[in-house]
């Protein structure tokens, strides 16, 4: 009998849903994971962009949601070997930059990803993605320029 019961609460607190970041009525715009196993996550639910970091499958460390209105965008203009996208999410005097860029002309350049944490239009942090399990899907993303 307390099998029973024990399994329906393990699927339970260790399914993927259970703090799922991205909604299902939500885009994945970016994922990935650093080299300490926490995950960076931008999601597009239409009228808001989230952001979110923290370890997987638990509550995040830090989410950001603000309206579609106030996130940006960087993207590549179609000149140079570097192919560079990112959103900028605003949180108060802080900007969570997520970025992704790789080499176009080269198969043996590596791609960079991750996320700068700018205070004051200063860079405070920047924590890199490990290269592993990359979802960009930022390039052609529906934002405003950013600045």
């Amino acid at each position: 009998m307390k099998a029973l019961v024990i399994i329906p609460v393990m699927a339970v607190l260790f399914s993927p849903c259970s703090y799922a970041k991205c909604q299902k009525d939500s885009k994945t715009l970016f994922s990935c994971l650093t080299a300490k196993g926490k995950q960076i996550e931008v999601c597009d639910a239409g009228k808001t962009i989230s952001y979110s970091f923290g370890r997987p499958h638990v509550k995040p460390e830090i989410v950001v949601t603000v309206l579609r209105e106030q996130a940006s965008t960087s993207q590549w203009d179609g000149a140079g070997r570097y192919l560079s996208y990112a959103v900028d999410v605003p949180n108060g005097e802080t900007v969570y930059n997520v970025f992704f860029s790789t080499d176009r002309l080269s198969n043996e350049h590596s791609i960079e990803a991750g996320v700068n944490v700018l205070i004051k239009n200063n860079l405070a942090a920047t924590v890199n993605c490990s290269g592993k399990n990359i979802t960009n899907n930022l390039e052609g993303v529906n934002l405003k320029p950013s600045k």
